[in-house]
């Protein structure tokens, strides 16, 4: 027999599961935010001239900072999931290291690409005293990557394409809590290989797009929204991409648009058995700029607005990147 006194408490159990079922990937690469299912990725985070690095061989330190906000969480069919309330914040940190080398390999040259991310701050408030959804802050998981970094293709007033393909990993290094919908780690290993180029439709008019390919290994320490019988999950996999268009309307200064996607493309398993329903989508625009200080200091700064979500929260996000070099 159902009592009132338990109805409530029912409900905020079912609330909590649909809303940790759709809390994943919140702000892409090391910001985001998976509550299980896929892991932490780069959306957004690159955009304009993404083919190769600005200023030629050499060291890259980069830093990126990245404040995601969102107040709908969305199911398969794109509707609200009906919490009294669905707000996520995550402010994330991204410190980056990539290494150019003279080592020729055929067409390119071999370099190295390190990346670490941290969540500073993230908080939710779901209406209902965090019964449904919880946030963690911390270290993120490591991303490593090696690549090619492909000999321009010249034209007679400059470049044409550049373009470099990296093997990336994804190691599970990071802060992870299965009982949390906001995680700076993911708890599991993933391989997001990618190929990433640059068309100069004009020496001041270029294009820029990156396609990744995602496979997940299992996690032995699956979010508690799959229930107590569930002891391994495994994500789904994934293609997402960036891309970009920019103008030089001066010397130093850029001015374009910006978008991702992501689609995930086979269903999650848990316990080794498919999950139907459970699929990812997301798609994001907005406007971006890029201001070249000098020929080795470079300042990104990009908007999204994301709409078209399946089974993740849908909001804005706003990049500011800093990318430095020296040999």
């Amino acid at each position: 027999m159902t009592t009132r006194n338990t109805r409530p408490r029912e409900r905020i159990r079912t609330f909590a599961k649909r809303a940790i079922s759709a809390l994943a990937a919140t702000v892409g690469l090391a910001g985001s935010a998976s509550a299980f299912d896929q892991p932490n990725l780069n959306l957004g985070f690159t955009s304009f001239l993404d083919g190769a690095p600005p200023s030629g061989p050499g060291w890259y330190p980069t830093q990126y900072f990245q404040v995601y906000s969102a107040n709908r969480l969305v199911d398969r069919n794109g509707r609200s999931l009906g919490l009294p309330r669905e707000d996520v914040t995550v402010f994330a940190s991204l410190t980056q290291l990539l290494y150019v080398s003279p080592i020729k390999v055929g067409p390119g040259v071999l370099g190295l690409d390190i990346l670490l991310p941290t969540i500073p701050f993230s908080s939710t408030d779901d209406g209902l005293g965090g019964a449904a959804l919880k946030a963690q802050q911390g270290v993120g998981d490591l991303l490593i990557g090696p690549f090619i970094q492909f000999d321009p293709i010249m034209g007679d007033k400059g470049p044409l394409f550049v373009g470099r393909f990296e093997a990336q990993m994804i190691l599970p290094t990071g802060k992870y809590d299965p009982t949390a919908a906001v995680n700076p780690g993911s708890n599991f290993f993933s391989f997001n290989p990618y190929v990433a180029g640059t068309l100069f439709l004009t020496p001041d008019w270029t294009v820029s797009a990156r396609f990744h390919y995602l496979w997940n290994a299992s996690n032995d320490r699956p979010n508690v929204g799959f229930g107590p019988t569930v002891v391994s999950t495994q994500a789904g996999q994934a293609l997402h991409a960036n891309f970009a268009s920019e103008y030089s309307v001066t010397q130093t200064l850029k001015l374009g648009v910006n978008g991702y996607w992501l689609q995930q493309i086979s269903d999650t398993r848990a316990n080794g058995v498919a999950v139907p329903g459970r699929r990812e989508r997301v798609f994001g625009l907005g406007p971006g700029a890029l201001l070249a200080i000098n020929k080795d200091n470079f300042l990104f700064f990009n908007a999204y607005y994301e709409f078209g979500a399946q089974n993740r929260p849908e909001g804005q996000r706003y990049t500011v990147r800093w990318v430095g070099h020296f040999n």
